[in-house]
């Protein structure tokens, strides 16, 4: 199936939210150069905590905050809204083309959101130097997405490449910078 060959439908920030969440966003927005983002941020999460709107603008922020593990534990909580709505299975690892090819029409747009999601938790595993876990996500992703239009294949290849490196290598890199 070509993930990009869709009506995108069911766009997660369309939804409704619970009220005042959309206004606790937009003031975390407003005050992210002054520090003060983050308490409006999770006041809308107590309000939402299933709100794809709230946790992409957590994964947002922390990850700007360099506060990756944070930013992760969003990423895994959207991964885990996103799942049940689609009928994928718990675990990523035992998903298999079927559940895209036979997603029906109506729901690809949540299934490239879980898959764009699984790809983030990649990218944050990279970044944490869970190397051996981010390499299994990007396989996963490269298997079922054989036109890479996730774009999973680049990072993975990064990976593999970091992998390889002599850390030696790297220290000694550093030291000259």
């Amino acid at each position: 199936m070509d993930l990009l060959d869709f009506e995108a439908q069911g766009l997660y920030f369309e939804e409704p939210e619970v009220a005042g969440v959309k206004a606790l966003i937009a003031v975390a927005a407003e005050n992210y150069a002054n520090g003060d983002a983050e308490l409006p941020l999770l006041k809308a999460y107590f309000l939402a905590p299933e709100s794809l709107n709230v946790l992409v603008a957590l994964n947002r922020f922390y990850y700007y905050q360099h506060r990756l593990e944070d930013a992760l534990n969003a990423t895994l909580k959207a991964l885990a809204v996103i799942r049940p709505l689609i009928g994928f299975p718990e675990d990523w690892r035992d998903l298999q083309p079927s559940h895209i090819n036979g997603a029906p029409a109506a729901l690809l747009t949540q299934v490239r959101l879980y898959l764009f999601t699984l790809k983030a938790i990649g990218f944050l595993n990279m970044r944490m130097e869970n190397l051996d876990l981010s390499q299994s996500i990007f396989e996963k992703l490269a298997a079922l997405d054989s036109k890479d239009r996730i774009g999973a294949r680049g990072l993975l290849e990064l990976v593999v490449k970091r992998k390889g490196e002599d850390p030696k290598f790297l220290l000694s890199e550093q030291d000259h910078v």
